[in-house]
């Protein structure tokens, strides 16, 4: 037995990283009932607004949560942009309103700083008896086929089932794993991030002063009381604010005078960061027990505001694998973190890319915002849990996010689908009446996420304006059961004939397998070609 098992196992999981990240991920964890453990190598929580824009379908994450109540008072609306032309400001709105047809109550970016977000979340993780170990730093991790052993910088061994990485671009959990972090870092382009306090500037607007050979200068008005602003000042080689010592109060002060308004005065500084444009890749998302997730696996520009979201957003798709894994389902699921979430992330790579570049110019379509940054239309239809041969309803496809909508009928307390949705569950809905009587017959194993059945129409032909409003958001012709996998996604659709008859040998007829943890006495392999039942599977505490 190796140093991983030189005593038991202290956790099932270990997330390394206490952004918001892997903060959303050990809130996740945590209501599942899975033991987890989070370390932070800094020995506070980070105070700056860095990441500040929260996309409506990281508000849907933050609402399973039960936050996006929290997010909502904390944020603000986005003020209007307003680019200083001499004496002239040219306004308009930076960034675009989903569609009413995207199902979905949050319909507008929020303005919350990184600091705020992630006061919210850990919060909720301390509420659930979890408390982040600040100045820890994993220094060396490695894996068997039994578990992980941590070793910290202070000489403690911890071990665990799995080690998670939300750890930044410079993760020590990528590099334990091996895994190549490929793209690259533009060391000739710099910005300069500052939080204060600015006299003499409106909160009105996000404002811009752009300025000759891309040295813009923007300020953008932050949440909360007081005259707080983001400040960000782009830099190229050759400009006096490349030593230390001109990044204090007093140096950025001056900077901002001369670049923007010489009636400005900036004070009361909390933050400053100086950020490279670096965009990469990991090149795997996984090596065995060894996951990544945020910026440990994907880097990107602050344009666009899709980093942080695409993170919670991985965190929000590994969180309920983890828990099926850990109750004895198949090793594989956990590949399909990769398999589902690596190809956003390459995309949201290219995009925030192609929004930062348009920083250079003063055009307001350059600088506008649409509805591809909103990620509500991300899908992971064709991928291992959805085979583009499943059966698929007027307008959704198993992979494609379950949108909100009204019920016509109160089920509980609940008015609408999100209600039903929200929580660490899977949930089964049942249009028409056969689907109705079927729901209640579904097969479902006893460990791992639950599932909630609900009978949420008895008919298919709408009666109502409510009822015709949620059977086209769901594209519903007949009798169908679907089932809403715990991240919010279409995990299957089952069409039942005249009959009603639910197939044998599983939930939803041809639903994977690796959904679930085996019935008892089933066994199944994992990822090391280790063969166990689930009464097998080591319980951690």
């Amino acid at each position: 037995m190796n140093e991983a098992h030189d005593s038991a196992v202290d956790t099932a999981v270990i997330v390394v990283g206490a952004g918001p990240v892997g903060l959303a991920l050990t809130l996740d964890l945590a209501r599942r009932g899975v033991a987890v453990r989070l370390l932070e190598r800094a020995g506070n929580a980070f105070e700056g607004s860095r990441a500040k824009g929260i996309q409506p379908r990281t508000l849907e994450v933050l609402d399973d949560f039960g936050l996006a109540g929290a997010a909502l008072a904390a944020g603000s609306a986005y003020p209007p942009m307003g680019l200083h032309l001499g004496p002239f400001t040219k306004a308009w709105r930076m960034h675009a309103t989903a569609p009413a047809d995207a199902g979905t109550p949050y319909p507008d970016v929020l303005l919350l700083p990184q600091y705020a977000t992630a006061a919210l979340l850990r919060e909720a993780v301390e509420r659930l008896g979890v408390h982040v170990d600040f100045g820890v730093s994993a220094t060396d991790i490695t894996q068997d086929a039994e578990g992980c052993a941590v070793r910290l910088d202070d000489g403690r061994l911890l071990s665990a089932r799995y080690v998670v990485g939300a750890d930044g671009g410079a993760s020590t959990v990528r590099k334990a794993a091996g895994i190549a972090f490929e793209g690259t870092t533009d060391e000739a382009d710099r910005m300069i991030l500052v939080d204060g306090t600015v006299d003499g500037l409106s909160r009105d607007h996000w404002h811009i002063w752009p300025r000759p050979r891309g040295r813009s200068v923007a300020a953008c008005p932050l949440p909360g009381g007081g005259n707080r602003f983001q400040i960000m000042i782009r830099t190229r080689p050759g400009d006096p604010v490349d030593a230390p010592e001109d990044l204090t109060e007093t140096g950025l002060a001056a900077l901002l005078r001369r670049r923007a308004d010489r009636s400005l005065t900036l004070r009361d500084i909390t933050w400053t960061s100086v950020f490279r444009p670096n965009v990469r890749l990991a090149e795997r998302y996984r090596n065995g027990r060894l996951l990544l997730c945020g910026d440990a696996a994907h880097v990107h520009t602050p344009a666009g505001a899709q980093g942080l979201n695409t993170g919670v957003q991985d965190a929000h798709n590994l969180g309920w694998k983890l828990q099926q894994v850990l109750a004895g389902a198949e090793d594989a699921l956990l590949d399909s973190y990769e398999a589902e979430r690596r190809p956003v992330a390459a995309q949201v790579l290219g995009r925030s890319t192609e929004l930062y570049e348009g920083l250079r110019g003063t055009r307001p379509g350059k600088l506008t915002r649409g509805q591809a940054e909103h990620q509500l239309g991300i899908s992971y239809a064709g991928g291992p849990l959805a085979p583009a041969d499943a059966p698929s309803t007027a307008t959704l496809r198993s992979g494609d996010r379950a949108p909100d909508a009204s019920l016509p009928h109160p089920v509980g307390a609940a008015a609408s689908l999100f209600d039903l949705y929200r929580g660490p569950h899977f949930t089964a809905l049942a249009f028409g009446a056969r689907a109705a009587a079927a729901v209640d017959r579904l097969a479902w194993p006893s460990g791992g996420a639950p599932l909630r059945r609900h009978a949420v129409l008895a008919h298919t032909t709408p009666r109502t304006a409510r009822e015709d409003a949620l059977l086209t958001a769901y594209g519903i012709t007949g009798d169908t059961l679907l089932l809403v996998r715990p991240d919010g996604y279409i995990g299957h659709i089952e069409h039942l004939g005249r009959s009603g008859d639910v197939p044998d040998g599983g939930a939803f007829g041809p639903l994977p397998a690796i959904y679930t943890p085996p019935r008892r006495g089933q066994r199944t392999t994992d990822g090391y070609g280790v063969s166990r039942t689930p009464e097998e599977v080591h319980r951690t505490p």
